[in-house]
């Protein structure tokens, strides 16, 4: 079996899914500075265009949420750059609030979106860089996968499902020559973040150029997981040695449902109506 190395990203073809905003458009910008031909996917084409045409790359639309559109985006990204070396999961939605009153189809939106849409791209992307013996499937997913949070249960399973099918797909291919990355940020000041000043205090704060640098970085040097920011990679682990009771009277003491009680509506509705769009009624 081939040895897992790590990219040369100079030159290399990247693919980005939600490329044209946000995190996924810092990671676009990271890529660029490293050398890479990066291409984006978004279902805001006419954005993901714009940006593409300042920043002369190749944009296409995707909706991750459809295995024929992301077949589609990731051909014509193949047929302009070349065979993909790095895809970024990246896509992904946040709506806040209870559990109990959360849109069915918004949570439908959530799950098709954050998990089956990494499903997808992972599964049609990886035969062919099996078959080249290299590449690197870098997955998007958050602290959440980690660590439940009350407010965004239906993002946090998601998550949950993301981390847990990476890290069981990296396992099935050990040895393959291909690489695979969780990436898990805490809160990223995007509009996804938005209102939530006082829901997220006690929470680090990264930029979406911090957690492209990680992406960058775990490419170069490959790992796994990668918490943004780093130390918290520490508090993970130590976290799990802790008992449930004590773990569950920490987690009091910090507030930990705060999004539910002092998540800002007003500030967060601009996101709220962007993303509702999403929510097919079925």
């Amino acid at each position: 079996m081939a040895r897992t190395k790590a990219l040369n990203l100079e030159g290399a073809v990247v693919a980005v899914t939600g490329g044209a905003r946000g995190i996924g458009l810092a990671i676009t910008e990271a890529m660029l500075a490293a050398g890479a031909k990066v291409s984006i996917g978004d279902i805001d084409v006419a954005l993901a265009e714009k940006e593409a045409q300042r920043l002369g790359i190749f944009a296409a639309r995707l909706d991750v949420r459809s295995r024929e559109s992301f077949t589609a985006f990731l051909d014509a990204t193949e047929t302009a750059l070349g065979p993909i070396d790095v895809l970024v999961n990246n896509a992904g939605i946040m709506p806040m609030g209870a559990f109990t009153n959360e849109d069915p189809a918004l949570a439908e939106a959530q799950i098709d979106i954050n998990f089956r849409g990494v499903f997808y791209g992972t599964q049609l992307a990886l035969p062919g860089m099996l078959t080249r013996h290299r590449g690197h499937i870098v997955n998007i997913a958050s602290l959440a996968g980690r660590f439940a949070i009350p407010g965004a249960a239906v993002y946090t399973g998601t998550k949950f499902a993301v981390v847990g099918m990476t890290e069981a797909v990296a396992a099935e291919n050990r040895g393959s020559g291909v690489n695979f990355t969780i990436i898990m940020p805490s809160k990223v000041t995007t509009e996804l973040a938005s209102g939530t000043d006082d829901a997220g205090r006690g929470i680090p704060a990264v930029s979406p150029q911090e957690v492209a640098q990680a992406v960058v970085n775990a490419v170069r040097h490959p790992r796994l997981m990668v918490a943004v920011p780093d130390y918290l990679q520490t508090a993970h682990a130590l976290y799990g040695l802790v008992p449930s009771w004590l773990q569950e009277r920490g987690r009091r003491i910090l507030g930990d449902n705060r999004i539910l009680t002092n998540l800002d509506h007003k500030a967060h509705a601009g996101y709220e109506q962007r993303i509702a769009k999403l929510a097919v009624k079925k």
